[in-house]
Formats: structure tokens, sequence, C-alpha cells
């Protein structure tokens, strides 16, 4: 049974579909004082045991709604838990960067791996998290669904706001089937805060370009590429993410900036989000 947090009821509901398996209705709620209470009470009648939790953890109150269906399922007589984290936050925090600082993501993986069997990871920012839970972990691709929705290109480029990235502009070219790749050079100074990007060596004048990262946070570092390829001569311009968490401003930033389009996955549910990873998850499941 495909039990949602509720971050994630548009993909868990996708994945039921997926993968012919009940969805349940989960229940939050919170007490006066504010705590939270995730709870799936639908499971307690299910023909099965195993319980398949989609929670994305894009915040705070996320994770802890995570832990407490993965509780709960338990409760309810679940003898094997799948945990499907579409979006891990903390994803980035994966060392300490300044003494005295936390490892957060392994402090969030620790704690999910005491209520869970296995781990499914949607294209986690840095794979090397996968090694910081205490169970056996799956990381799926499911930039290829990016490829989907795009229109017909002109000469297409697909880049990549830093080599890092290359992999899944790759990945969104070979889906769409044709076009080249490449990525751009990009220097952040931690203590400032700033980030300097330079053009990339392809030629941009008169193409589509499809800019393509793993997450759109804040929007700042993709609007500074999406400049450059303004004043370079690119044609259109479309963003393309698996994660489309867009903090504050970050719409209106990527859209003032030149973005003709923007689209993203439901692995963090937004009005970008047009196309769904379930079909990557089913299959890891």
């Amino acid at each position: 049974m495909i039990v949602p947090g509720s971050s994630s009821q548009q993909l868990a509901a996708a994945l039921a579909d997926a993968t012919d398996h009940e969805l349940a209705t989960a229940t939050y709620d919170r007490f006066p004082d504010g705590e939270r209470l995730a709870a799936a009470p639908a499971f307690a009648d299910a023909e099965t045991d195993h319980a398949v939790v989609v929670a994305t953890t894009d915040s705070d109150e996320a994770w802890v709604e995570l832990l407490q269906l993965q509780d709960a399922v338990r409760e309810a007589g679940a003898e094997r838990v799948t945990t499907v984290i579409p979006y891990m936050g903390y994803a980035r925090q994966d060392r300490s960067f300044k003494p005295g600082q936390p490892v957060s993501a392994r402090a969030m993986a620790r704690a999910v791996s005491t209520g869970t069997d296995k781990v499914v990871l949607v294209n986690p920012h840095e794979p090397a998290v996968a090694d910081f839970y205490d169970v056996p972990v799956t990381s799926v691709d499911a930039a290829a669904a990016l490829a989907d929705p795009l229109p017909d290109l002109t000469n297409p480029l697909f880049l990549a706001p830093d080599e890092g990235a290359v992999d899944i502009a790759e990945t969104v070219r070979n889906a769409y089937g044709a076009g080249d790749t490449d990525y751009f050079e990009k220097h952040r100074d931690r203590d400032t805060g700033t980030v300097e990007i330079t053009t990339a060596d392809a030629s941009v004048a008169d193409r589509d370009v499809v800019v393509v990262d793993d997450i759109v946070a804040t929007g700042s570092t993709m609007s500074e590429a999406v400049g450059v390829l303004r004043a370079d001569g690119a044609d259109r311009i479309l963003a393309a993410c698996v994660h489309p968490m867009l903090a504050a401003n970050a719409v209106t930033k990527l859209r003032a900036a030149g973005v003709d389009r923007l689209v993203g996955t439901d692995t963090i549910e937004r009005g970008c989000s047009v196309v769904s990873a379930a079909g990557a998850i089913a299959d890891a499941l």
C-alpha cells in the first residue's frame, strides 16, 4: 500500500497507478501546542504487510511527518517498510563546511533508517548521501521525463549550470533525441555567497537553449546563467529541473532573467511540475 506524506500526494497517487497498488488515505493533524500527528489509519485494514511511504522532505515539518508515518505503519502491522524520498532535504549539507557544523544529511539519514527496511531516493544532489543510510538505498534518475514537455527546438543546446550537472543534461538530451550538451563554469565564494559564471564553450547564438539542473532553489545561479545566454544571443531559453524547490521569489527571478518556460517533476509539487517521477520510482520498487 502506498502511504503519502502531505507534500507528495500527487506523486503518491501517480505511483499507485504506475504500480497498481492501493493508495492509503493518510491524515495530517496538529495539536494545539503545535506538535504534529501524521497517521495512516487505512493501513490497519489493508490486506498487505508492506507499506511504501512516499514523502518528500522539503521542510523540517516534512521530516517529522515522515518519521511519524514510518512508525504509524509499523504500529498498524507493517512487516516491511519502504521509504521513498522524492526530494531529500539537507542533501546539500553532506559535509561539515566549517568547524562545529553538523553533517545534516547524515543525521537525517540515520533517523530515517531506524524506521524503514529500504530507501529510494530520486536524483539526490550528492549521490554519496546514500551511504549515510543504515539500510539498503536505491537512487533513481527521473531526469529523462523532463524531455516530454519540451516543444520542438531549433538546434537545441542542453546546458548544465556546472560540470556536476552534465549527466542530467545529457539524460534530458538523449531522451529528447537531438541536440548538444555543454556546461557553465561556476565559482562560488562560500564566505560571501557570490557566484561567478563564465560562458560555456558552445555557441548559443540563435539556438534554443535548455538549462538543466537537478534542483532550482532560489533561482539565483540559474538566473545569472540565463542572463549570460541572453547576452550571447540565445533564442528561446527554457529551464528544466528534477526538483523545483523554487524558494521565495525564484520564479519571478527566472522569468525576469528571460526564461520562456520552466518545467519540473513532481518530486516537489509546484505549478511547473508537469511530469512525474513515478515511472522511475515504480521501476525501483
